[in-house]
């Protein structure tokens, strides 16, 4: 199983939301994270900026940051 982490970025500043993440959800309102053991996390106003399979981590951003790109 890969279970990835998950860090929000704003303003070049990087927070790990949560990390052994085995499940992600992405909507028009934000991401929703889950991993096995943990209550799901959302992130409201959040879109999914990468993803970088090597390293594990799956980048988030502010929806408004990435309009126009």
């Amino acid at each position: 199983m890969c279970q990835m982490s998950v860090v929000f970025e704003k303003d070049g500043n990087s927070e790990t939301v949560l990390k052994s993440v085995s499940r992600l959800d992405a909507g028009p309102e934000g991401v929703e994270v889950s991993a096995l053991f943990d209550e799901p996390k959302k992130v409201p106003g959040a879109c999914v900026k990468k993803i970088d399979f090597m390293a594990g981590i799956v980048t988030l951003a502010p929806i408004s940051s990435m309009e126009g790109e």
